[in-house]
Formats: structure tokens, C-alpha cells, sequence
């Protein structure tokens, strides 16, 4: 699903129009009729009680006035609010006289704010996604005055105030939404974690906008959801065999960390792997023998840390990071890989996937210069903290999201940015945002079991280096929403995601 920009969503709703020879009202009455049906079943009449419109003076304020049409058809207890202009768009015209003379309707004065008692339910319909300039004077002090009174808002396609695709000061004036309702595609305002407590819990509603500019426009960001995922893993074949879907190594663990290593290796045995070689320092060997005895188990020298690189000759993908700790010898064994894996060597003549994590990802950021060391379609899987290490501390998340495409345009590599909604940056400047996970997922080895499956897949030479990850953050995501189903949010531990890898995978 393509994520589209303000100066795109315009030029969509030109194109719909144009495409399916519909006049502008028709369309602003597709979306009044999709959001009402979203209300209708979010809210009935008794639970809804009276419902207060606020309606600026363009189209998005058009929609208001059409939503507070059909609810009053459907019996709703509602009042609308005007913001005074000395100009208003057709569309608002058109339904302006559409709109039922019981309906009261007021405007908004500086003097004449409306009243909104705490726990009223408000369809915010100020301004929509053309909005280019932080709201100032009256409309500033309408969305304070909301903010402040602890009502329960409804924002018509995006919260009043808040840019689509562009960073704002902190003292902007932006309606605090509990509920978002946008049409046919998610806004990248939605997606970034400094625009929560504004946009609350979003909903996209289908108002069949035109397919054929959707596929040919152009964009940088996209969104993964379930239909894009279906049928992105490959059927076994039938006479398949350990070999055909790859041998792993993962090199983990330190001691007092032993179990990041099991996680790993118990989430990349769960996601498909053909066979899986463990190296961890002397002291973990009995514990993973146990944990995961579907795994085979290398014993490093040292007891305590990785100090040798094994002969990566029999591996299809290696792994490293997970509770490897930052030692002197770990680091020199991060090195060895980097030089082995680019295919320098006689032994190897094109590069060897790598999956990258943790302390081999801190590594990097210490010693910077290994980032031009990394085989091209390297995956690195850092969290935000790691990605500032890598990279520079970014202003706000608009910001991060340019230092992401950049340093993997710049490295070559896919890089994973963990949080809610994970953000995969390809090396072609592309920016995949991630629908499954949920809140229980932020939990003490969570990235280990993302790690573990990502290497599973990237052992599989039947899928390409992009498709891989991208399969691999939606069925981490995905183990963990099956998870919380069981265990709740408070309740999940990374060992619930593991033993849910594979009936995520099975969904695809």
C-alpha cells in the first residue's frame, strides 16, 4: 500500500474525479457516507449522546457538514460549530443548504467558543491534509479550548493542525484526537511516534479513490499490510530437504547474556530454517545443547565471549549480535566476518548474507569505519537508540526517517528501524512501514526473536534479500499480535513470539 503526500492525496481526488466523471460533491458525499458507517458501528445513538461538529471553512469542513447531515438522518443528537471566514469552498456551500434546518447550528466567535463539556463526543472537521501553516488566532484558540476540555474527539481524515508529511514546532496547535477516520490510503503523519497522542487510534475507510493513479504514482514510503503479504511465503515443495532451505550461523551470546543467543536460535529454528550452527563461548554451551537441541552447537575457546570466526564454507547466512557483549576479540571476529562475507576471499565469490544486531551493531557505531566494510544487502536491525549510534541524533522523527533512507542508500543494506509501525529502509531509497506488533512486543528479547527469524530467511535462496525482510518484520509482528491474543500485552514475553513464529508464517 503506498503511502501518498498532501500535494498527491489533491491530485488523487482530481484523478477519481476525472477517472469515474463524478462531480466534487459526489465524491465529498462518498466519504461523508464511509465515515458515518465507521460512527455507525463505533458509536450508537444512546452511547454517541448529543455530538458536537466543528466545521471549518474548506472541504474538510464540507465533510463535516455531510457527516452531520447523515447522523441527524440516523437520529444522533448533533450541533455544528462554524468557524467564521469571509470565504468558504463550493462543496462547503453545497451542503451547507443540504443541511437539515433542526440541525442547530452556531459559529464561533472569540468571545463565543462553543461549550464542550469533558467526555462530549466531537467530530473535529476543521482543517484536512491541505493544510500548510500552523493555525494561529481563533482556529489556534478553538483547538486548545478543545484540548483542554477532555472531550472525546473524532477527527475527520486528520487531526486539525497536523501537517501530513512534514515536521511541526512543539508549540503547534493540533486537535488531540482519540480516533483518526482517513480515506483509502494511511497518511505518514499517522506512522511516526512524535504524532500519537494527535492522531490516537487510526481507521482507513475505502471510498474507492482512482486505482490506476494510485499504482503510477511514485513515493518513497509504504505501508505492509495483510494483503500484500498474502502468499509472500513459498510452498514447501513436497521432496524438499534440510539442504534446500539454508544452513545458518548464528554467532551470539557472552556470558550473563546466554540467553539472547537461545532466543535467537529457537526463533530462527521456528521460522523455516534448514539447519542451524550455534557458536557461543564455552559457558553457554550446556545451555543451549538443552534449550534448543534442534540446533548444532559450536563451542568457542573463550568462556566468556566470541573469540574465533569459524569457516563460514558450509553457511548460507550468518547472524551476529545478540548478547555478544563489546570484547576486543568479539570485535576482531566482527571484522573477519565483514572481510569474508564481502567475497574477498578465495573461497567465496559473492557476498554472504549477514544479519546484524545488538553488540555487533553498537560495534559498528563505535568503530564507524566497519559500515564500509558491509556486503551490499547487509540487514542491519537497530532501535532508535542503536540507529543514533550509526548515524547522528536526528531532530524529530521526520528527520530519522531521512537519516534512514540515507544511510542505506549510502551502505547498501536493509535496515530495519525497530519500534511501532518498524520502518524498512531498502538500498533504492524506499521506506516499508510495518502494520502488525503491538505494545507487549516492547519487552526484553523481542529484537533477538526478530533477528533469529530474519536470518532463517535470509538462508532460504528462494526469496530475494528485500522480500525476505520484509516477510520477516511482518511475521515477527504478526507472532506477536497471535501472542497477545493469548497472553495480553502486560502478559507477553519474547518466548510467546517464538512459539507464535509459525502459525504467523502459516497465515502466509
Amino acid at each position: 500500500m503506498k503511502i501518498l503526500s498532501a500535494a498527491q492525496t489533491r491530485l488523487l481526488d482530481q484523478a477519481t474525479i476525472a477517472e469515474q466523471q463524478l462531480t466534487s460533491t459526489t465524491l465529498m458525499e462518498r466519504a461523508a457516507s464511509a465515515f458515518a458507517e465507521w460512527f455507525f458501528g463505533r458509536f450508537d445513538t444512546f452511547d454517541a449522546g448529543e455530538i458536537l461538529i466543528l466545521c471549518g471553512p474548506g472541504n474538510n469542513g464540507g465533510d463535516g457538514l455531510a457527516v452531520a447531515r447523515l447522523l441527524h438522518q440516523a437520529s444522533y443528537a448533533v450541533r455544528v460549530a462554524l468557524l467564521p471566514a469571509a470565504q468558504r469552498s463550493p462543496d462547503w456551500q453545497h451542503n451547507r443548504e443540504r443541511l437539515p434546518a433542526a440541525v442547530p447550528v452556531a459559529e464561533i466567535g472569540e468571545n463565543q467558543l462553543p461549550e464542550i463539556s469533558a467526555g462530549l463526543l466531537v467530530i473535529d472537521a476543521l482543517f484536512g491534509t491541505g493544510l500548510s501553516r500552523p493555525l494561529e488566532g481563533l482556529p489556534a484558540a478553538l483547538v486548545a479550548h478543545l484540548n483542554e476540555a477532555k472531550a472525546h474527539v473524532v477527527a475527520i481524515d486528520i487531526p486539525s493542525g497536523l501537517f501530513t508529511d512534514a515536521p511541526q514546532a512543539a508549540d503547534t496547535a493540533i486537535v488531540k484526537a482519540d480516533h483518526t477516520v482517513s480515506f483509502s490510503l494511511p497518511k505518514l503523519a499517522f506512522l511516526l511516534p512524535q504524532n500519537a497522542e494527535y492522531v490516537g487510534e487510526w481507521h482507513v475507510e475505502d471510498i474507492q479513490l482512482s486505482g490506476q493513479f494510485i499504482a503510477d504514482a511514485t513515493t518513497s514510503w509504504h505501508y505492509t499490510d495483510a494483503t500484500a503479504m498474502a502468499g509472500a511465503l513459498p510452498a514447501r515443495p513436497k521432496f524438499s530437504h534440510k539442504g534446500t532451505f539454508g544452513h545458518a550461523l548464528l554467532l551470539a551470546g557472552s556470558r550473563g547474556k546466554i540467553g539472547a543467543a537461545v532466543l535467537t536460535a529457537n526463533a530462527c529454528l521456528r521460522s523455516g530454517v534448514g539447519l542451524l550452527t550455534v557458536q557461543v563461548p564455552g559457558c553457554g554451551y550446556d545451555i543451549l545443547q538443552v534449550s534448543a537441541p534442534e540446533a548444532m552447537c559450536l563451542t568457542d575457546p573463550h568462556p566468556d565471549y566470541i573469540s574465533e570466526l569459524p569457516d563460514l564454507t558450509p553457511y548460507q547466512a550468518v547472524g551476529i549480535g545478540p548478547g555478544l557483549g563489546q570484547d576486543a576479540a568479539s570485535l576482531a571476529v566482527l571484522r573477519q566476518l565483514l572481510e569474508v562475507a564481502a567475497g574477498s576471499s578465495e573461497t567465496r565469490s559473492k557476498p554472504l548474507p549477514l544479519v546484524i544486531d545488538a553488540d555487533a551493531l553498537n560495534l559498528h557505531g563505535q568503530y564507524r569505519e566497519l559500515l564500509k566494510q558491509l556486503p551490499e544487502n547487509t540487514v542491519l536491525t537497530p532501535h532508535p537508540k542503536e540507529f543514533e549510534r550509526l548515524t547522528e541524533r536526528a531532530r524529530d522523527d521526520y528527520h530519522r526517517l531521512e537519516l534512514l533512507r540515507g544511510f542505506a542508500q549510502q551502505y547498501r543494506c536493509l535496515v530495519v528501524l525497530k519500534g511501532a509501525y518498524t520502518c524498512l529502509a531498502t538500498p533504492d531509497g524506499e521506506l516499508h512501514f510495518n502494520s502488525t506488533g503491538n505494545p507487549g512486543m516492547a519487552t526484553g528479547g523481542s529484537g533477538d526473536v526478530l533477528t533469529g527469524l530474519l536470518l532463517a530467511l535470509r538462508a532460504d535462496a528462494r526469496l530475494l534479500p528485500f522480500q525476505a525482510v520484509r516477510l520477516g518484520v511482518y511475521a515477527h509482528g504478526l507472532a506477536g499480535d497471535l501472542a497477545a491474543a493469548h497472553t495480553g500485552h502486560a502478559g507477553l514475553v519474547a518466548g510467546d513470539i517464538v512459539r507464535h513464529i509459525g502459525p504467523a508464517l502459516m497465515r502466509m
